[in-house]
């Protein structure tokens, strides 16, 4: 059985969800932010480094003659 499609209801659901949500205060978000860009920049130093590292194996493997 479908619910009835009403509008005003449906606003008054929402806002009350979102009145239960627990906001993250500025200090969190920002530690969250640092902490993203911080992983962000391992992350990419790892996979330049394996992908130099794969570049230089095949590299000799396809000198050999």
């Amino acid at each position: 059985m479908m619910a009835a499609l009403n509008p005003v209801k449906f606003l008054q659901e929402v806002r009350q969800e979102v009145g239960k949500v627990t906001w993250p205060t500025r200090n969190e978000t920002l530690v969250s932010t640092v902490m993203v860009l911080v992983m962000v920049v391992i992350a990419s130093i790892f996979f330049l480094a394996a992908d130099q590292l794969i570049h230089w194996i095949v590299q000799m493997i396809l000198s050999i003659r």
